[in-house]
């Protein structure tokens, strides 16, 4: 399998870490803010559709990123 790409939990600023708190708030739950070391891949609705679906499937939390 190949190596994940790098996170690290974000060094958020205060009005950055209200709004993480808001959102917790608003949710009713715990809210993990990282800091991708890839690009992020721009999905499609229909792309984020079938994502959302393997990661029901399997039990995870997907991320796209952009390929070498």
């Amino acid at each position: 399998m190949a190596e994940a790409p790098g996170m690290r939990i974000a060094e958020l600023d205060n009005d950055g870490l209200s709004k993480v708190q808001a959102l917790e708030e608003d949710i009713g739950g715990c809210v993990l803010a990282l800091e991708p070391r890839v690009t992020l891949k721009e999905l499609s609705s229909d792309q984020l559709a079938k994502v959302r679906v393997a990661e029901e499937e399997l039990g995870v939390v997907l991320m796209a990123y952009e390929g070498k």
